[in-house]
């Protein structure tokens, strides 16, 4: 039988993986350490690794990121949750002037291997605080890295890439999602011992002829929903393209399914000013117009601060009956 993990326990077991590979790899936060992580992400590490390599911070972003950035310019790799990723607000000149500039100011002379995780997502009524969904913004800027895992095997893989990666990365998780389980082989059932996944690599995670749905995130989960609604109402056949990694970009594979399916929908659950899709959108257009039998379409979340209400939210956030009905206006 296949190992099925959750979305978290694929993370923790990067972060394990990594501490034990690299003794300059550390696990910062608020609560990560004693208490396991606010959504226990970390559960059994600071047991494992002691106080050197699971820090608890005081709450304060700012404080506690700007730590992270500049122990990351001196050799040690940090890994640095946020119990919210709405929170990188507090940490904006940390993260943006300083992580993502770095690099480029000192001629290549000073990395920033840092890892900023945590998630980014609404859905869970917690407010329009506490539901950001910024990697749109933090992928605009150039010296940093995003990246969107939609389920627990390619968490893992990224997670890994990420912490080995010199420059900053910002990686997007869901909250939603830590509990749900997907197969994940064992180290010893993989070439090479670990699951490795290189940031900027596309993943089609269903092959289709007619149109192409492509996301990130949780987002990749509606897509496959609606994908396969319109084969089985419909006879409809949809491929998903997963980006996986928002910069870096894998243009190829996106413009590869949409030159054989002549159709697109960009879905994601991020708002529709300035958002991803808007770019993905431009690219196809720009790069294989003369493919499209139809124009590139968006599904995005309302383009309203979060919604509190449970039942009004759950309109707010792309569903895969949206996406049917958007992918059949093509056609």
């Amino acid at each position: 039988m296949p190992r099925r993990i959750s979305y978290r326990d694929a993370i923790r077991e990067a972060l394990d993986e990594e501490i034990a590979r690299d003794p300059m790899v550390v696990v910062m936060g608020e609560e990560v350490a004693q208490y396991n992580g606010a959504y226990k992400v970390t559960q059994g590490l600071w047991e494992k690794w002691g106080d050197k390599r699971l820090v608890d911070t005081p709450i304060s972003e700012a404080g506690f990121i700007g730590m992270g950035i500049g122990a990351s310019m001196l050799g040690v790799r940090p890994v640095m949750e946020l119990m919210f990723w709405s929170f990188y607000t507090v940490a904006w000149d940390q993260i943006v002037n300083n992580g993502a500039m770095v690099r480029y100011m000192s001629g290549g002379k000073i990395n920033v291997p840092i890892v900023i995780r945590g998630p980014a997502n609404g859905g869970t009524s917690v407010g329009a605080t506490h539901s950001h969904t910024p990697e749109n913004i933090m992928a605009s800027f150039p010296g940093m890295k995003c990246v969107c895992p939609s389920n627990a095997y390619d968490a893992k893989g990224l997670m890994k890439a990420s912490i080995r990666d010199n420059d900053p990365v910002m990686f997007m998780e869901s909250t939603i999602l830590y509990g749900a389980e997907w197969d994940v082989p064992a180290n010893d059932e993989l070439p090479g011992g670990e699951l490795f996944i290189p940031l900027g690599l596309a993943d089609v995670k269903r092959e289709g002829t007619d149109i192409s749905l492509i996301a990130h995130g949780r987002a990749v989960i509606t897509c496959l929903e609606a994908a396969r609604i319109l084969e089985e109402e419909h006879g409809i056949s949809a491929e998903v393209v997963d980006l996986r990694s928002i910069r870096p970009l894998d243009e190829d594979t996106i413009l590869e399914s949409v030159a054989k399916t002549h159709r697109a929908i960009y879905v994601e659950e991020n708002k529709p000013y300035c958002g991803i899709g808007a770019q993905i959108a431009y690219m196809i257009q720009e790069r294989i117009f003369d493919e499209l039998d139809a124009p590139v379409q968006r599904v995005c979340s309302l383009d309203s601060p979060a919604i509190y209400s449970p039942p009004l939210e759950a309109i707010q956030i792309p569903t895969a009956a949206v996406v049917v009905a958007k992918a059949l206006s093509i056609f």
